[in-house]
């Protein structure tokens, strides 16, 4: 018969590596199977950012969302947020991926830029009241070349961030432009910074809470799914 302890062992130690090399735990301690994803610092794309930066790797995110999905023995998913955003197209192929089983988003530190639609891709979103989300126009900080052309591409990319955002929340893509839009609020820049409260009124974010409030929600979702 296999030694108990020493499974015990051997999973405790896969679950530190899991955690330390992907950012990503099963919790299953609270009477349904979990799987808890971070997404940190900036959403890497398909450029590697400088070194000592922290990353989320779209490339590692990209396997665990599929593996959720078709996982049998994960009932629900939750995503945990601190981003300055990152690489648009990244960034929105992983909010395409968030799973059909029961998910949530909960915003803890930021949820800035490309981190906006990853924060309500899921079935319900949570903030907590010091969080913040910063709401602002595409930029690009390489060399452009200044043609129409690639302003209609901005246009094209913009408009994908915004649909995307207004089909997931309760913000309407006129509000959520007029915020992105706004002066006066970031030096040098347009947009607005929400912070929990005013994300939650603005309708952007479900429901103000922590991670008690999303974990409730998760356990009555997956029941109810039962």
């Amino acid at each position: 018969m296999p030694d108990t302890h020493t499974t015990s062992v051997d999973q405790q130690r896969l679950e530190k590596e899991r955690i330390e090399d992907d950012g990503t735990v099963t919790l299953t301690r609270g009477g349904h199977a979990i799987h808890c994803l971070t997404v940190i610092g900036q959403v890497e794309g398909h450029t590697e950012a400088p070194q000592g930066q922290k990353t989320t790797k779209y490339e590692h995110v990209i396997p665990q969302l599929a593996a959720v999905q078709e996982d049998p023995r994960i009932e629900g998913l939750l995503v945990l947020l601190n981003t300055v955003g990152g690489d648009v197209e990244a960034g929105l192929a992983l909010a395409e991926l968030i799973v059909s089983k029961p998910s949530a988003t909960l915003v803890l530190g930021g949820g800035h830029s490309i981190g906006i639609p990853l924060a309500v891709s899921a079935q319900r979103s949570f903030i907590v009241p010091t969080a913040t989300m910063t709401v602002h126009p595409v930029r690009h900080s390489g060399l452009i070349l200044g043609v129409p052309q690639t302003m209609h591409c901005f246009e094209q990319m913009q408009q994908r961030i915004t649909g995307f955002v207004a089909a997931h929340s309760g913000m309407p893509e006129k509000r959520y432009t007029q915020l992105m839009l706004h002066t006066g609020e970031l030096v040098m820049d347009m947009g607005t910074v929400l912070d929990g409260r005013r994300a939650v009124k603005e309708k952007l974010i479900d429901e103000l809470g922590g991670l008690s409030d999303a974990l409730d929600w998760l356990h009555r979702a997956i029941e109810t799914r039962e």
